[in-house]
């Protein structure tokens, strides 16, 4: 019995001499667009949405509701609550927003001046 344990630690012992590295096995076929995405240009993130307003507008006693984004360059403007939006860029931050069609709007979530094509300019307050 005492020849047992050595026998199995003489048998065991040209086996842990050796290293043998894992074979790596993948199953993911290579990219075909990856070298295409690689050296693709950066994706810019639409911006976050910093305030959702309604506003109170002069004259009329009228209701607009906007959304204003991150990076004061985008506002979306509707004139009826769940009304289609209308998106008003500005070139830069600080400056008006507009969009085509005559839409205007000077300011920020609590004061603006509000051009509405077919409604005129309104004094708006959030």
């Amino acid at each position: 019995m005492r020849l047992l344990p050595a026998a199995i630690a003489i048998a065991l012992l040209p086996l842990a001499a050796c290293k043998p590295e894992p074979e790596v096995i993948s199953e993911r076929a290579p990219d075909p667009m990856e070298s295409q995405l690689a050296n693709a240009a950066p994706v810019e993130l639409p911006p976050s949405i910093k305030a959702t307003v309604s506003m109170r507008c002069q004259p009329g006693n009228a209701l607009v509701f906007a959304e204003f984004f991150q990076g004061d360059k985008l506002v979306r403007l509707r004139t009826e609550k769940g009304g289609t939006p209308t998106d008003l860029k500005a070139p830069e931050a600080g400056q008006p927003f507009t969009a085509d069609g005559g839409w205007k709007l000077t300011g920020n979530s609590e004061s603006a001046t509000v051009e509405i094509p077919g409604k005129g300019t309104l004094t708006c307050k959030g």
